[in-house]
């Protein structure tokens, strides 16, 4: 076997891929949250240890050589089969594990996130943790093309094929006013959650089913914005549970009501490619449902006791 064969690596197979079907570089790099210039240099290394060239890059978008197609075919099993190994290594011994890519829905941050590393990182020794939060749809994104190995977020959708799920957590919505002052949802306009989120839409869905006029006023992505606004009285507004529990030094300006609706409420569950690390989805979900029932039940019910039933594990 030649020197150029044997540089042939995983990550190269997975960047090229990437880079085939984004069809840019730019694009690739953001998807798998490298560099542009680390995706051409692994682009160029992998063309290298093949002996001929994979792309077209004067063409816009990128379009693949013959060569370019026969590897496209391979790829896809390639990064498959690497992945059930993977996971089947993992499934017998854990600590055997060389790197676990985590995402977490933002809302746990600094609550339940540190606390389920820590106490990994005790067990799995031998193993590389990173981290990524951040909204479910774009955690979801990642998942589906392997940039990460297991999420914890909301369900946004019906569960695919490719991919398993574990309910870990009832999240209720609220309506949060100005402290002593629940009339705020007659008197003051609602501060939206913003409709490019998935959140955002299914609060504004139920809302429209349920009749209320919805105000075009205000319309943020930050929940610290949201909730300062309403602990000085600009308005009231509409947040999962988990969202109000990160209230912090707006806590005791603030409120939390039950909605003036039907109720409404998401499931947060831990998911996880079947072609992934699969076996090792159960442990994750073990470890996990003590985290919230400290961490996020028992102060939601405990600060705001009408909430008993509605937040829960599942």
């Amino acid at each position: 076997m030649s020197d150029k064969v044997g540089r042939l690596t995983l990550w190269g197979v997975e960047v090229f891929l990437a880079v085939s079907e984004e069809g840019s570089v730019s694009a690739a790099a953001k998807r798998l949250g490298a560099s542009p210039s680390a995706i051409s240099q692994q682009i160029s290394n992998l063309e290298t240890a093949l002996g001929t060239e994979l792309m077209n890059r004067r063409e816009r978008p990128m379009s693949l050589t013959p060569a370019g197609r026969v590897l496209r075919k391979r790829a896809q099993t390639i990064l498959l089969e690497a992945a059930r190994a993977r996971s089947e290594i993992a499934g017998l011994d854990l600590s055997q594990l060389g790197q676990l890519r985590l995402g977490m829905v933002e809302d746990f941050e600094s609550s339940v996130t540190p606390l389920l590393i820590a106490q990994m990182a005790d067990t799995l020794t031998n193993t590389r943790f990173e981290l990524e939060t951040g909204p479910s749809h774009r955690l979801l994104d990642r998942l589906e093309h392997r940039a990460l190995d297991v999420i914890v977020a909301a369900e946004l959708e019906v569960a695919e094929d490719w991919r398993e799920s574990h309910p870990m957590l009832q999240d209720p919505f609220v309506g949060v006013v100005p402290k002593g002052h629940r009339e705020a949802i007659h008197t003051l306009p609602l501060i939206q959650y913003t409709r490019r989120h998935a959140m955002g839409r299914m609060v504004a869905h139920h809302l429209s089913e349920q009749g209320m006029r919805l105000t075009q006023r205000f319309e943020l992505d930050s929940y610290r914005a949201m909730l300062a606004m309403v602990a000085g009285g600009t308005g009231w507004t509409i947040l999962s549970s988990l969202g109000v529990l990160n209230a912090g030094r707006y806590a005791r300006a603030i409120e939390v009501i039950p909605l003036p609706t039907t109720p409404l409420s998401r499931r947060i569950s831990l998911t996880v490619r079947r072609d992934g690390v699969s076996e090792m989805a159960s442990e994750i979900a073990t470890r996990l449902r003590p985290l919230l029932q400290d961490q996020v039940v028992t102060p939601l019910v405990a600060a705001n006791p009408w909430l008993e039933g509605y937040v829960k594990l599942l």
